[in-house]
């Protein structure tokens, strides 16, 4: 959207008001008396208040009237959305999903709420442990209606349609091959300009970070300076009709009617925002000599639990780069894990799976569960003079890695009738190589 304007930096402190209302933020302190303009001031907080500094995580909001004001929530149909982990027996499996099919607009409105669809997760949000994987699936903007995650945070990937994301900290436009983060408890409501389908990945309990560097250094990877915050925007509107709230709340969804838009903070502070950011910005990290550096140098964020160097979940991308090593099977190698690994894809060809691995669709690979290249991948890759080559061009796939063991849900496993029963068959013409009599070749 031609106009919007952003702040830089990941975790930073920042300062914005609307440029309407110069001045509106107070000076020198939180919570004044009277605020500038006649505003209510109120705290939103992303961490406990004893937190240590480096994670304490809180913005003050100066709004023309508080969140507090509106009708008690109500219970309201969750549709697809679910914390439930036990709908169906577990499927230790090789899934794969074709496309997730998006609603036409002529059939049937679908706004980003109503368009949300639990694919697979564990842990609870009531004890503030877990991931949900959400599809979002939508053909309609979302009208005098907001939405906010009591639970967790959404990391957003969209795969089709650019989303005009309004918040209480101003707007951010994300496109495809970008990412945002909407944080705990942050309102906010989605334009779409079409059919659009994106990934989210919800963690309850922790907050993003930038993963540490090690011996990298202080460079690499996702740069800090090239996170986007939006800059406050305001609108002071009375809504006669109504402006529903909707507030998924211990997996549910809960409704609440008021009557004034909740976009209306003049200014704000603190370092608790959305952000978002472009995944072209990535500096990758790759081998240079021969065998394979561990996929956790494509992080791009993380959500630490509270064992050191495992993750609740992490963001990895794996993005155009050069391959360059020597003596090596370069594609990714045939794996177990102690990890969960979902896998979408957003443009192109994933470089394991040619075929079949499409944009808009994705797979998942449980604890454990084997996986790797297909037969045409692995025969192709074994034969190949080893020179110096572009990787993925002109595609961008992911994984969400999750050490939680996650559970697919009815609505993934069934509902949807998108599942690739056949994906099984893309290893079953693997053939024996072996040969009892070889010796080394001589030099």
């Amino acid at each position: 959207m031609a106009g919007l304007k952003y702040m830089s930096g990941f975790g930073n402190e920042f300062a914005s008001e609307d440029p309407r209302c110069p001045g509106s933020l107070p000076e020198g302190q939180n919570n004044p008396q009277v605020c500038p303009y006649g505003l209510y001031a109120e705290q939103l907080s992303g961490s406990a208040f004893t937190c240590p500094r480096s994670t304490n995580k809180r913005s003050w909001l100066y709004r023309i009237l508080p969140s507090v004001r509106h009708k008690p929530f109500t219970p309201m149909s969750g549709g697809d959305l679910t914390e439930n982990w036990n709908e169906v027996e577990p499927d230790p499996n090789q899934l794969r999903w074709k496309p997730f099919n998006i609603p036409k607009s002529s059939e049937k409105k679908v706004d980003f709420i109503l368009g949300l669809h639990t694919v697979c997760g564990a842990g609870d949000s009531k004890s503030r442990n877990g991931i949900a994987i959400h599809m979002y699936t939508c053909n309609t903007s979302m009208i005098d209606k907001c939405f906010q995650n009591a639970d967790g945070d959404f990391l957003i990937v969209p795969q089709q349609g650019e989303i005009l994301i309004t918040t209480e900290f101003g707007k951010m436009m994300v496109e495809p091959n970008e990412i945002c983060v909407i944080q705990q408890g942050m309102r906010f409501s989605v334009d779409v300009f079409g059919e659009t389908r994106g990934y989210i990945l919800e963690v309850f309990g922790a907050h993003f970070e930038l993963p540490d560097l090690g011996p990298i250094g202080a460079n690499g990877l996702a740069n800090p300076r090239d996170f986007q915050t939006p800059v406050a925007w305001y609108e002071d509107r009375t809504v006669s009709t109504g402006y529903t709230v909707v507030n998924k709340y211990q997996g549910k969804l809960f409704s609440s009617q008021q009557d004034f838009s909740p976009f209306n903070v003049v200014a704000w502070h603190g370092n608790y925002t959305p952000y978002k950011y472009n995944l072209e910005k990535f500096m990758v990290i790759n081998c240079v000599a021969f065998d394979h550096a561990d996929p956790s140098i494509f992080t791009v964020l993380t959500a630490k639990s509270t064992r050191p160097g495992v993750a609740i979940a992490d963001f990895v991308i794996f993005p155009p780069r050069w391959g360059v090593a020597d003596h090596t099977f370069r594609p990714p190698y045939y794996h177990r894990n102690c990890m969960s690994e979902f896998m979408g894809l957003i443009k192109g060809h994933y470089e394991a799976k040619e075929e079949g691995f499409q944009p808009g669709g994705a797979s998942l690979h449980s604890i454990m569960t084997p996986h790797g290249p297909d037969v045409d991948c692995f025969e192709k890759n074994s034969t190949a003079v080893l020179k110096p080559e572009r990787v993925a061009e002109g595609t961008m796939a992911f994984m969400f890695e999750s050490s939680f063991s996650m559970a697919v849900t009815k609505w993934g496993l069934e509902t949807c009738h998108r599942l690739d029963k056949n994906y099984y068959k893309c290893w079953e013409a693997l053939k024996t190589h072996f040969n009892p009599n070889w010796k080394p070749s001589s030099k």
